[in-house]
């Protein structure tokens, strides 16, 4: 069915309590069950298992995916199924909306595990205990639900404003339930098959599980003598490299650095695959473009001349170059510069979000009468006390765990709030919340105060970033929601359970993933970075945190001069962009992303963001099979990608984090 809403003109001139009336008489459904018991466990075990691919995919790329409409499909086919073969019933679409608030929450809870949290660690050289980790995240995600309700009211059941994404949601849930079932559960094969294919192919890349199949299940080593068990290389290249040392072949060198050394090493990852093909082909060439330059071109040029060397480590020994050393040593920064400028001026483009919003927070009519929202609206005297209480409890937190001074912390308190209405407002216009750029004003305004302390510019970044990403998506899932009919208050609770899903699933795994503990049993957060993980999202913070900490005059002057070209280049992209009033043709975030990635992933990534580009324009007409399938079906089949590979990947990681218990 249509979904109702007010004209523009009703938008304008009605009061709220209007408003709240109509809504409450025509489009709420309070007879329809929405957080039951089923949704709310099917949403905790969901978002349990997309944040978890959230951290393995924003650990590899530093890109944080939505997950609200992978879950939205997941759902419906899972109990469509089941009703159909008699073993419950159907999911009421006010279940599926609140299911997909707790999942979606869950899945961006892994934000501060690969940026403020692991920055920190790099940067400190101390492990924060896990439940220290649960307990800090959790806390400030709740602030962020709390300044969320006090605005849902202004922005939401006043001001109409569209929050495109969980516009879309609506869209979708009410597509599925009254009239395109049949696309739905279409969809939900076509992830379903995509998965299968992507974890298949994951499989045989995964040294951990097959030495577990080979040697453990099927005694291969005690068949024939085997040693090492067989797995497909990841990695192409290998093969070649393997009969060049057999047969004295020419190895490819760029002014006499092996392309090896540079990182330029030819793979094909699954779920960098699906990552391309959501990022689009614009974003997935630009971080092309700057693997390219920085690998292809700056960083052999910058060997040669000495100013990318090898070093000696801390306790004496040679460290050989690498592309990690490369990154570390030179190319970080101008890659960092590209990404912070870029994102900066990305944001004072976009005044919209500011004019917007200081023209809804300075009110309209006032209503009068009863709140007719009153006994479903979640009461704002939570928010008044919560807010306070809570931002008291994360403040002493703060400095507990992380040793922020006290004052710090409280000072950075009003620009929190103030940067995450900021967030909040470009949600709701555009979908996107600016985390990135919010964050980085913390982290240089506290950095002016306090520049010997990193914790104390990456800590409060991070208390930015997390209630700001909090307020701004719960406000996101609670627009279907709104579209729909459900209760709001039953939404904010589900959000709350998705928190504790994400928190309580995604911080073992950070440690599983990214801080294995050594030969000695010891942990070190020297291992969060690695050619599987580079983590480019952490390694951001840490380059600004340390650039807080050195200053600019402390870089050699290749650096210096690199760092101001950036800066100049990601000017002219992103001021392109607000003069021409489109996007340009390339992004300056994503090219310093790829300065930061490995150049294969990076591959892998423009042949995905390529291939949905290309099938795009084989299949433009709609209603064609081709068009069903890899134009309408393309995010299905990029989350089945990344759900497929990301999960046979993470058990990958877990059978090698316990060979010695297994082996």
């Amino acid at each position: 069915m249509a979904l109702i809403q007010l004209t523009p003109e009703q938008t304008r001139t009605w009061t709220r309590e209007e408003k709240d009336r109509w809504w409450f008489e025509n489009v709420y459904r309070g007879d329809l069950p929405q957080l039951t018991v089923r949704s709310a466990v099917t949403g905790f075990l969901l978002g349990g298992v997309l944040s978890a691919t959230n951290l393995y995919i924003a650990g590899k790329t530093g890109v944080t995916l939505g997950v609200n409409l992978t879950s939205v499909i997941l759902a419906f086919a899972m109990f469509r199924l089941l009703a159909r073969v008699g073993l419950g019933k159907d999911f009421t679409i006010l279940e599926n909306n609140a299911m997909q608030s707790i999942a979606t929450s869950a899945g961006y809870m892994t934000l501060p595990l690969t940026s403020s949290l692991a920055a920190y660690m790099m940067v400190t050289n101390t492990i924060v205990p896990s439940w220290h980790i649960v307990l800090w995240m959790s806390v400030m995600s709740l602030i962020g639900v709390l300044i969320a309700f006090p605005l849902k009211r202004r922005f939401i059941n006043e001001d109409q404003l569209p929050f495109p994404e969980g516009r879309a949601c609506g869209v979708i849930l009410d597509a599925l339930y009254h009239g395109a079932a049949g696309e739905g559960i279409f969809k939900a094969k076509v992830l379903g098959l995509t998965a299968g294919l992507a974890g298949f192919y994951q499989f045989l890349v995964s040294d951990g599980l097959q030495r577990l199949v080979q040697f453990k299940l099927v005694r291969l080593d005690k068949w024939f003598g085997w040693t090492e068990p067989w797995h497909f290389h990841e990695r192409i290249d290998d093969y070649y490299y393997m009969l060049g040392a057999k047969y004295e072949l020419w190895v490819p060198r760029i002014l006499g650095t092996d392309f090896r050394t540079l990182g330029l090493r030819l793979g094909m990852d699954a779920a960098m695959l699906g990552v391309g093909g959501l990022m689009g082909v614009r974003v997935a060439t630009s971080v092309m473009l700057g693997t390219f330059v920085n690998f292809f071109v700056l960083a052999p040029i910058m060997i040669a001349r000495g100013d990318i060397a090898p070093r000696i480590g801390p306790n004496g020994a040679a460290i050989a170059l690498s592309r990690a050393e490369i990154v570390n040593q030179w190319s970080l920064w101008w890659g960092v510069t590209m990404m912070v400028v870029g994102s900066m001026i990305a944001l004072l483009g976009k005044p919209e979000i500011f004019t917007s919003l200081f023209k809804n927070l300075r009110g309209k009519k006032k209503s009068k009468g009863k709140d007719v929202l009153a006994d479903i609206e979640l009461p704002l005297w939570i928010s008044y006390v919560g807010v306070p209480v809570l931002s008291l409890l994360g403040t002493w937190l703060t400095h507990l765990f992380f040793g922020v001074p006290i004052g710090l912390a409280l000072l950075s308190l009003p620009l929190v709030f103030i940067l995450t209405v900021i967030c909040v407002n470009s949600m709701a216009l555009t979908s996107w919340t600016p985390t990135s750029s919010l964050s980085k004003i913390t982290q240089f305004s506290i950095g002016a105060i306090d520049h010997t302390n990193p914790a104390s510019n990456l800590i409060t970044a991070g208390m930015t970033a997390e209630v700001a990403s909090n307020a701004g998506n719960l406000l996101s899932d609670i627009k279907p929601g709104y579209m729909l009919g459900a209760r709001p208050r039953q939404q904010a609770i589900g959000h709350c359970i998705g928190i504790f899903s994400g928190a309580l699933a995604a911080t073992p795994l950070f440690f599983l993933l990214f801080l294995p503990p050594g030969l000695d049993g010891a942990r070190s957060p020297a291992t969060i970075v690695s050619e599987q993980f580079p983590m480019p999202t952490a390694m951001q913070w840490k380059g600004v945190a340390d650039l807080i900490a050195r200053g600019v005059t402390s870089l050699p002057t290749s650096v210096v001069v690199s760092m101001i070209a950036a800066a100049a280049l990601a000017a002219f992209i992103e001021i392109m962009t607000i003069v021409r009033k489109k996007p340009f043709a390339l992004s300056s975030v994503s090219i310093g992303l790829g300065v930061i990635l490995p150049p294969d992933a990076c591959f892998a990534m423009w042949v995905g963001g390529m291939f949905f580009w290309w099938q795009g324009r084989r299949h433009p007409k709609p209603g064609t099979k081709g068009n069903r399938l890899w134009v309408e079906s393309a995010e299905p089949i990029c989350a089945g990608l990344i759900a497929g590979a990301a999960l046979v990947g993470i058990a990958n990681a877990v059978v090698i984090a316990f060979a010695k218990q297994i082996f």
